[in-house]
């Protein structure tokens, strides 16, 4: 057993048990990064496991439904467990319980698409979205991406602790990293009551953003509307004031839950 490999787990289910877990959760990681499916030695290498080691986590997994190979390539991938898991996650989260009666009000208001952002890992996941006139070709419903490259990531990233805002800072594109180290970014962010950016990706939106705050005072989410141009600062406070209103009602619902 090499130094990077962790033994499985023994009749007591001890500490070998932790670490083929977090083992196993790593090359789940990994799939999610890259190409859709990947080779069994580029996953060991990235991974700092041995070949045998990754084969057996990823023929369990396969079991589970929670990764797939591909039987032309023998590539692996993710499986479509993932999806029925994270969405019995989603029906339960007090979150999108709490923002549930505003969303479409304010997509009426706005005209705008409208979306709920919440950081993961240095990432920011759209957990849920009404669309408005202003979608144009490209669809998004299933978007990951960076934290610091949309404006809901940048408030949340900037609000976590340093863990989450180091994982951030990982995560980013040069450009964003580079405006993220900026003496006082972070700071800024932290403190402004809305953000507005517009992403280098040509085929992703601009977005005004503000935070949605719990009764514990922790940012939980961002919420989030389509804008055609950020120096348009009408538009773009008048956005930001509704969605202002939306987050807090939400918040106080998240409080008394």
């Amino acid at each position: 057993m090499t130094t990077n490999e962790i033994a499985e787990p023994g009749p007591s289910g001890g500490r070998g048990g932790l670490g083929t877990v977090r083992n196993a959760v790593r090359l789940l990681e990994l799939l999610g990064e890259g190409p859709a499916y990947q080779q069994l030695t580029d996953l060991a290498e990235r991974s700092h496991m041995s070949i045998p080691t990754v084969h057996r986590l990823l023929r369990s997994l396969v079991l589970a439904d929670l990764v797939v190979q591909d039987p032309r390539s023998s590539r692996y991938g993710l499986g479509p467990e993932l999806t029925r898991l994270s969405n019995h996650y989603l029906s339960r989260l007090p979150l999108l319980g709490a923002l549930g009666p505003y969303l479409s009000q304010l997509r009426d208001q706005l005209g705008s698409t409208v979306h709920v952002e919440t950081l993961v890992h240095g990432e920011v996941v759209y957990v849920d979205r009404v669309d408005g006139t202003d979608r144009g070709p490209y669809r998004d419903t299933h978007r990951v991406g960076p934290a610091l490259s949309c404006a809901g990531g940048r408030l949340l990233a900037a609000r976590a602790g340093d863990n989450g805002w180091q994982r951030a800072l990982d995560r980013a594109e040069p450009v964003d990293r580079e405006a993220a180290e900026a003496d006082g970014a972070r700071e800024e962010w932290a403190a402004a009551d809305h953000l507005a950016l517009e992403p280098d990706d040509p085929t992703l939106p601009a977005e005004v953003a503000v935070a949605l705050v719990d009764g514990q005072g922790t940012a939980v989410a961002a919420l989030a509307a389509n804008v055609d141009d950020v120096l348009d600062t009408e538009r773009v406070g008048r956005v930001a004031a509704h969605l202002g209103r939306a987050a807090r009602a939400a918040g106080r619902t998240l409080g008394h839950a």
